[in-house]
């Protein structure tokens, strides 16, 4: 009798054990989130305003938090149109460490946005951090004739 109780209370434990660590190797609750909405140019009106200047563009994410990690869950490109482009992190997260920085360039030959592209960046983090720093900066050089400028995400949802 006493080897009955002994195998089912090791049964027990057993279980128990196996589901506090999967319990402790899932990440915790997600406790600050947004979706960032970047304006970027591909290309400018220039001129009488019938003539385009291509521009290449940097999408920057900035993890400005001191501390903790943030987690990208989402970069797409979209066109001028609403029309999606490229989707950037495919089925994957991206993690930033503290004050770390992503970087993605587009050509500026890839003139698929158009004057009124932007990005779509989703986040979040498992601590309470401060919101990321996400900007484009679009430049362009042309003989004698070079233009920069930078654009700041927008968050649109939290």
């Amino acid at each position: 009798m006493k080897h009955k109780y002994a195998v089912s209370l090791f049964f027990i434990l057993s279980v128990l054990f196996i589901s506090a660590k999967d319990l402790s190797s899932q990440p915790g609750k997600i406790m600050r989130k947004g979706t960032v909405y970047v304006p970027a140019y591909s290309s400018i009106y220039h001129s009488d305003l019938k003539w385009e200047f291509n521009l290449s563009i940097t999408l920057s994410v900035h993890n400005v938090d001191l501390k903790n990690k943030i987690i990208i869950t989402s970069i797409n490109y979209y066109d001028t149109s609403g029309k999606l482009i490229h989707k950037y992190i495919r089925g994957k997260q991206l993690e930033l460490a503290p004050l770390e920085t992503f970087n993605l360039g587009i050509k500026e030959t890839d003139t698929r946005g158009g004057v009124g592209a932007n990005f779509i960046v989703t986040w979040h983090s498992y601590s309470k951090v401060n919101e990321p720093v996400i900007e484009t900066i679009m430049i362009s050089t042309s003989g004698q004739q070079g233009l920069s400028f930078r654009s700041r995400g927008v968050t649109i949802a939290d």
